[in-house]
């Protein structure tokens, strides 16, 4: 039927997936927290452990140029950023924040693969410290959910 939801929201099927993560290292008990919370929700989700694959860079910035060398593999199924940025004194921030999504967002769409993309953001810790287990949740199941609409459409 045209312009039927095809979509299963809540079925989310991770079984098969291949996914790469590509974690900063800046603010690292943040970022590493972020890692735990999404491998231990994409093996619920039915992703196996040795169908992850997990490397780290230095910063933000630096995700994107690993994403880009991950998707031209062409052997992930998705992607997941991971990193963490908090407001300082200056504008420093914003760049790095800016730049950084726009990284992400630009291989997502050159690559045509889906990445969840949870470089936070925060204007300080305490922020982050409260979003880091639901937002490297929310990681996984972007991907999963995206894999598995990608797969359908």
């Amino acid at each position: 039927m045209f312009g039927a939801d095809k979509g299963k929201a809540g079925e989310l099927d991770g079984k098969g997936l291949y996914i790469g993560i590509v974690q900063a290292r800046f603010n690292e008990s943040i970022t590493n927290a972020l890692h735990e919370a999404c491998v231990a929700e994409l093996k619920a989700l039915g992703v196996e452990e040795d169908r992850i694959d997990h490397f780290t860079v230095p910063g933000a910035l630096e995700i994107p140029v690993a994403l880009q060398a991950l998707a031209e593999k062409d052997h992930y199924d998705a992607l997941i950023a991971l990193g963490c940025v908090i407001r300082g004194e200056t504008y420093h921030f914003e760049l790095v924040a800016n730049e950084s999504a726009a990284g992400v967002t630009r291989v997502a769409l050159d690559y045509h693969l889906p990445v969840a993309n949870v470089i936070i953001t925060t204007e300080n810790l305490e922020q982050a410290v409260a979003r880091q287990s639901d937002k490297g949740r929310d990681a996984a199941r972007v991907v999963v959910e995206m894999c598995n609409l990608l797969d359908e459409i």
